[in-house]
């Protein structure tokens, strides 16, 4: 089978990696010369690993007609670029491929879970069905094939096997699932939680602070999740409490490095002002707001995101609100 990595970032080029690993035919599409030659010529995509070697038989191209026979497209691109890159591969594709898709949040134009775009912008003709590789991992660790285990999620649980048993070996183990609702708003709305996690750790706090924000977020995650159709077994599992953990107490995370700077300056001004990556927490704490207002779904950590984010509220006296909050039972 023949897989396209679409993306020569990070994750896209950890994951093609798994796959050339495991002696899978597979390329990677990127838009960057500069990363499209070092991954060629010297076995390195030294702009997010450091002195990394890759496997020495991995390829890349420029060239994204490569696409138009392939089994199995791998988008590894932004949540805002993902609707651009479908509508384009639909137009070259000459069969059906399953389009795997790794990106966490919603299309930041029309809220819509990524799954929901990737359908509406390629045809039934060249689809046969959207799955979603996702759960607590970061590239950094994956591509020095440090053990770790995702899902492979989708409504067709065929294709979530084909896609398990591609991508499966010694260090990357893969299980399946069927809840792509509950997954995908649970791996989305971890960002927001990193975030908060930075923010509290920017401000001093330690350990305490940060079990009580990763048990609270949970609970706000299963509490939107579970309104929008997502079954509360997911929450347990890696794309709900295990990508959480990860995201939340990790240097690699973006989520948490751009909570941190906010925290540490008591202030967003100057974190928009510099930032340069992306930052899908960003957006996604917009669109939890506004859905959760619009539901009337309790989300008060989300919430206070927001209004650091948003509306220049100071972090310490967030930190302060969700303390002196009415006062209830756990559950």
């Amino acid at each position: 089978m023949k897989t396209v990595v679409i993306g020569s970032g990070s994750w896209g080029t950890a994951l093609a990696q798994v796959l050339q690993d495991n002696h899978q035919e597979v390329i990677i599409y990127g838009i960057d010369e500069n990363e499209v030659k070092d991954i060629n010529e010297n076995h390195r995509n030294s702009k997010y690993f450091e002195n990394v070697p890759l496997n020495p038989d991995l390829k890349a191209t420029q060239d994204i007609s490569v696409v138009k026979d392939a089994n199995i497209i791998l988008l590894a691109v932004p949540t805002f670029a993902i609707e651009s890159i479908c509508t384009q591969i639909d137009s070259l594709l000459t069969k059906k491929a399953i389009v795997i898709n790794v990106a966490k949040g919603f299309n930041p134009k029309t809220n819509e879970r990524l799954s929901d775009v990737i359908r509406r912008c390629i045809s039934k003709e060249h689809l046969s069905s959207v799955v979603s590789l996702i759960g607590p991992s970061h590239a950094e660790e994956v591509v020095i094939r440090l053990l770790t285990s995702i899902d492979s999620v989708s409504q067709n649980i065929e294709d979530a096997i084909v896609v398990q048993e591609l991508f499966s070996n010694h260090y990357l183990r893969i299980y399946t699932g069927n809840d792509e609702v509950g997954s995908e708003l649970g791996v989305a709305i971890k960002n927001v939680m990193a975030i908060a996690s930075g923010i509290i750790a920017g401000l001093g706090y330690q350990d305490n602070t940060r079990a009580a924000l990763i048990t609270r977020g949970l609970q706000e995650m299963i509490r939107f999740g579970t309104a929008f159709g997502g079954q509360y077994q997911t929450y347990i599992g890696l794309t709900g409490v295990g990508d959480l953990i990860v995201t939340c107490t990790s240097v690699h995370s973006r989520n948490f490095e751009a909570g941190y700077k906010i925290g540490k300056e008591n202030d967003v001004k100057n974190f928009f002002a510099t930032n340069k990556k992306t930052v899908e927490g960003v957006r996604t704490a917009q669109i939890v707001h506004d859905l959760a207002k619009q539901y009337g779904i309790d989300m008060p950590i989300c919430e206070e995101v927001y209004q650091i984010l948003y509306e220049g509220k100071e972090p310490k006296t967030c930190a302060n609100d969700l303390m002196l909050r009415e006062l209830k039972q756990e559950f």
